[in-house]
């Protein structure tokens, strides 16, 4: 069963600044497993690289809830990105049959614990992570 995985532990130059998280330890988990590589930012439409973001009165579940926002350091709100990046991602799951995630720690679209919100604890669920929590997906974090 493949495994979806965020783009940029892989190598991949998605993150916002234009790099990448490669992470070894995530290249040999999946060293024998088939994987389809994510970023739900690219995913919903977001360019790279692009101006980092953070998700304004809430975490990833009031995101999708419509308690929240997201919003980049430029002032722009890309709470519409980064659902619909999430939703995409969840679609590569569902047509793949994939019931788990390798995602990057710390991103507002992918994290377990991402700072990038406004939580009591300082830490929330990015998006796409909430996301994959509603509807099953069993998330790994890495990088």
């Amino acid at each position: 069963m493949p495994v979806l995985v965020s783009a940029c532990l892989l190598g991949v130059r998605c993150r916002y600044d234009g790099s990448h998280n490669i992470d070894q330890n995530t290249i040999q988990i999946i060293n024998k497993t088939p994987f389809i590589p994510i970023c739900p930012e690219q995913l919903g439409g977001l360019s790279t690289p692009r101006y980092p973001s953070n998700i304004i009165s809430g975490d990833g579940k009031d995101v999708l809830n419509g308690n929240a926002k997201v919003m980049s350091i430029s002032g722009e709100d890309v709470t519409e990105f980064f659902i619909k990046g999430a939703e995409e991602s969840y679609r590569l799951a569902v047509l793949s049959g994939a019931k788990k995630a390798i995602l990057k720690k710390r991103s507002p679209s992918c994290g377990l614990a991402t700072p990038y919100c406004q939580t009591y604890s300082g830490y929330g669920l990015g998006v796409t992570a909430a996301f994959f929590i509603n509807h099953g997906i069993e998330i790994i974090e890495a990088g």
